[in-house]
């Protein structure tokens, strides 16, 4: 049996300003990120497109979300594998390729994780976890690049 979860989002544009888009520079690209119950997303485009750099942009947001993601299902896996983690620290990186002889897209997303466990904890089995991570990632079976990871795990 298949279980479905359903997630909303209301995106309200907030940057007509006085012309709307009556030509591609008369208007700002700013806009909210709403779900019930949850701290508004401020959004732009990227700067590269006319956007705020103040605020989110899609991009960013992908990223952000793709290592979360991870993050979480890694640190279930080593709650479940008796590994204790006491800290970490993703410095992700997403790579978008524009302009190129087929659609902008992107066309990587590296995890960087540092993780930190006790020292009675498995090195060798929370590295492996990565792999189970990306494997059940909600977020990474969605996306058409590929996710990949450049963790390092130090004994506290």
């Amino acid at each position: 049996m298949t279980k479905q979860h359903h997630y909303f989002s209301r995106i309200t544009w907030t940057g007509a300003g006085e012309e709307g888009t009556k030509t591609y520079k008369s208007y700002a690209r700013d806009y909210d990120i709403d779900m019930d119950g949850k701290v508004r997303i401020l959004g732009s485009s990227d700067p590269a497109f006319r956007g705020d750099p103040a605020r989110h942009n899609p991009e960013d947001i992908l990223v952000g979300s793709t290592a979360a993601c991870h993050m979480l299902w890694y640190l279930h896996l080593c709650a479940v594998n008796g590994i204790t983690v006491t800290g970490y620290v993703d410095k992700a990186e997403g790579i978008m390729s524009e302009g190129g002889d087929g659609p902008d897209r992107f066309t990587k997303i590296i995890l960087r994780p540092h993780i930190t466990i006790t020292p009675d904890s498995d090195a060798e089995k929370a590295m492996s976890l990565h792999h189970v991570a990306n494997e059940k990632c909600f977020i990474a079976n969605s996306l058409n690049c590929p996710v990949e990871h450049e963790p390092t795990i130090e004994k506290a």
